[in-house]
Parts: structure tokens; sequence; C-alpha cells
């Protein structure tokens, strides 16, 4: 399936108006279907034509396909070109380089829209050391620039309509960005990459060990982690501890929920992070810029210093079709949320933040996160 609802849900759905002209070309895609009589060698047999079949298809390389008009020769595209700098004056007073950023060109839509966008074609590059990049071989057409850097929170879109004819070339020149930021950092977990593989994650059940997943890389993969959670935090769920926690070791990779043994009674889970302010601005605002990697079918509830208030201090409410977890993956679709807090929520010495996953209709509800920052405020 090329456009598929399987992996980020509904959120990823593409659709059609009636009698709206439409078409995009994938490939070129071989599907190669052989046949064998069943006998003692056939499993031998149909392997040695499947190689024969191979070596026919090398051979014919690259087919007629490339004579479409539904496929632009590199004459017939144009290329975009530029430089992305980030300004974060509470990280660097000087402009930083973009380094290693994902700069890409999608239909014209809002901030972070590409993310959820499988209608039109998008074109991705990877910027060098110093924030440059070159989108090459981009179909004519009229698009957005969009980016995200890792490092940073936030997405990045330029106010521009880009239009690509055949054979041009569009220089932007320097592009700014400016990410979320309220204040300067009191304290964070995680790092900013749209990912939770940073986090804990435990070793498998042993029942379900997969050989091919042994990788640090690819730890995430194995099967089952989402139970290793009811298992290590069976007293309690996770505490972290500003200055004195490990967020490689100490915050789970997934918020899940607790399994106690019945499918049908899964209880929710609230993690706490402690952490210590010794001064607090009580007529200031304060903003927990919050990122997730992952959410499907969650509500998560967040609270300041009273688990018991009946009314959250802020809830994202219901999100996410996003299946991360339940396909063994570390990452969905990016959500951010800027929090202010008034600075009267804040006590002077240790305060605790406490985040309820609310949702408990099946196994699978959870968000992952991906970078968790308290900012004090604005100076």
């Amino acid at each position: 399936m090329f456009v598929s609802t399987h992996y980020t849900g509904i959120d990823i759905d593409v659709t059609y108006k009636k009698g709206e002209a439409w078409r995009k070309a994938f490939g070129p895609v071989l599907i190669y279907l052989n046949s064998a009589s069943s006998d003692d060698d056939c499993r031998k047999t149909l392997w040695n034509d499947a190689k024969r079949q191979l070596s026919e298809e090398i051979e014919s390389w690259p087919y007629n396909f490339t004579r479409s008009e539904d496929l632009p020769h590199a004459g017939d595209r144009g290329e975009v070109c530029g430089q992305l700098l980030v300004r974060d004056r509470c990280v660097d007073e000087e402009l930083m380089q973009a380094q290693s950023a994902f700069v890409g060109l999608a239909v014209p839509g809002n901030v972070g829209s590409w993310q959820t966008e499988g209608k039109g074609y998008q074109f991705w590059t990877e910027t060098d050391y110093t924030g440059r990049f070159n989108i090459k071989n981009v179909r004519p057409g009229e698009y957005n620039l969009y980016a995200w850097v890792h490092g940073f929170i936030g997405d990045y879109k330029l106010d521009l309509n880009i239009t690509i004819q055949p054979g041009n070339k569009v220089n932007l020149g320097t592009l700014i960005y400016d990410p979320p930021r309220n204040g300067h950092t009191l304290w964070e977990i995680g790092i900013p990459d749209r990912t939770a593989a940073e986090f804990f994650i435990p070793e498998p059940d042993p029942t379900f060990v997969n050989p091919l997943c042994l990788d640090a890389a690819d730890k995430f993969r194995q099967y089952g982690l989402w139970d290793r959670y009811s298992d290590i935090y069976r007293h309690g769920d996770v505490v972290y501890t500003v200055g004195v926690s490990d967020y490689s070791r100490d915050w789970f990779f997934a918020h899940v929920l607790r399994n106690t043994g019945n499918i049908t009674d899964l209880s929710t889970t609230t993690w706490q992070i402690k952490y210590n302010l010794q001064d607090v601005n009580e007529k200031g605002n304060y903003t927990l810029q919050l990122a997730l990697a992952a959410a499907s079918y969650a509500e998560l509830q967040i609270r300041f210093n009273n688990l018991d208030a009946i009314q959250p201090c802020f809830t994202t409410t219901r999100i996410g079709y996003d299946n991360a977890v339940a396909r063994h993956g570390i990452h969905g679709l990016y959500r951010l949320y800027s929090i202010n807090i008034p600075g009267n929520r804040f006590i002077r010495g240790n305060n605790t933040i406490f985040l309820t996953q609310s949702r408990s209709h099946a196994l699978f509800d959870a968000v992952m996160y991906d970078y968790i920052r308290l900012e004090g405020p604005a100076v």
C-alpha cells in the first residue's frame, strides 16, 4: 500500500473530491510470482527460477517507464538551494548553522503539514555542516519549503509559495529559523530529535527475542516491550528527579498502560518529574515545552504539585492514531505543546509535575515523549 492508515492512522488518510482529477507515479515495482511441482526440490526450483528472472530484469533495466509523461527527466525538473540558520539567544547570542537539518518541499500547507500529506510529491535533503542545502530533481509545480532541525523543537516553514519550472534553479539565500522559546531553560529531559530512541529501552522477554534486532539501534523493534513496563515498574510508575536521574536509564521509552494481567482491566499510569526551584517569580509566566514523538488514542493530562486536582492544568485531549508502540516503532507524528504556567503554580524548593496518560480503552493507548523543557519567565 503506497498510502495507508496502517501506521499513523486516519491523520494521514488521502481523500478525493467527487470528480477530482488526480494521478501520482510510484515505482517502478515488479511483483514476480512463480510456481513449481511439489517435489523434494521445489524450493530450490523456485529459488533458481527467481534468480533467473532477476538476471532478466537487470538486463532489461531501465524498462520503458522512463518514457512515461508522468516521469519528467532531469532536464525537465528544477532545484532549490539556500542556507538555514537558527536563532535562539538562550543557546547562543550568534546565529547558529542548522547542521544536519532536514529541509524539504511539499504541497502548500500549514506549519508541519508535510507530516500527513501523501497526495502530492515531496522532495527532501539534509543540510551540510554550514546549514546549506540543495534539493535536486524537483518536479514542476508549486511548493512550500519546510524544515526541522536536530536539537531544536518545532517546525520551520518559509512563508512563500515556490514555483518550480522545468530546468530552473531557485536560490532562497539565507533563511532564519526561530524555534519556540519564551525563557531560559530551567531543566530539560531528552533530545529534541522527534524520536524516543534516547530513552530507556528494556531488554525483551527472552521468549520473544528477535535475533535480527539485537543491535542497539534496532532494540526498540523487539516484540512485547510495552509489557516490560509492568514488569520493571511493578510497585510504582516512573519518578524522574532532575539533576539525579538519567533519561537513558530512568525514563521509559513509551508512556504505556499498566497490564494487570487482565486485558479488560488496564490501569492508567502517572509519571512524576521532581525538581527544585531556588527562586519563583509568582507574577511571571513559565513555559513547559512538551514535544511528543508519538501518540495513540491517548490523552495526556498534566498537573503541577497537586495530583488530586480534579481538573488538570493542561490536557492534550484525545490524540493520535500512530500505532508506534504496537508496530514496534520509535516515533509517529510529531506534536509540540507550549504550555503557559502562571508562576503561582510553583513553590520555592521542591516541585513535582504529574503526567497522566488517562485513556485506558486498549493495550496500546500510549504516548512517546520526544523532549520536555521547563522555561523560566521571559526576560
